[in-house]
């Protein structure tokens, strides 16, 4: 069993940063790829980033690339996801995901384990 637990979220401007991040805990980490989805109120989940198991992949969706990083740490079994020049749009609940293969995937069916989520809200 592989426990996920975000952090970081919160009310931001837009315009601004925030860092999430995904703490780990029940497996050995640094073998699986990591991912990061968000869910906007009414909308279905969606993918925003995704790192491959040896950190050598990303794969940002098209809707953030440029603005938001996806990095892991595995000595601290952590895995961050940068977000700046946020906007309204980017307002959600971001949720951290694990999965068993080492490949990157934009597809929620590839992921096993999934956080709690963290609420992201960016509004002036």
């Amino acid at each position: 069993q592989v426990q996920l637990e975000e952090s970081g979220g919160g009310l931001v401007q837009p315009g601004g940063s925030l860092r999430l991040s995904c703490a780990a805990s029940g497996r050995t980490f640094g073998t699986g790829v990591m991912g990061w989805f968000r869910q906007a109120p009414g909308k279905e989940r969606e993918f925003v980033a995704s790192i491959s198991g040896n950190g050598g992949s990303l794969w940002h969706a098209g809707s953030v690339k440029g603005r938001f990083t996806i990095s892991r740490d595995d000595a601290k079994k952590t895995v961050d996801l940068q977000m700046n020049s946020l906007n309204p749009e980017d307002t959600a609940t971001y949720y951290c995901a694990a999965g068993r293969g080492a490949i990157i995937s934009a597809k929620m069916s590839d992921y096993v384990f999934w956080g709690q989520g963290t609420q992201v809200t960016v509004s002036s």
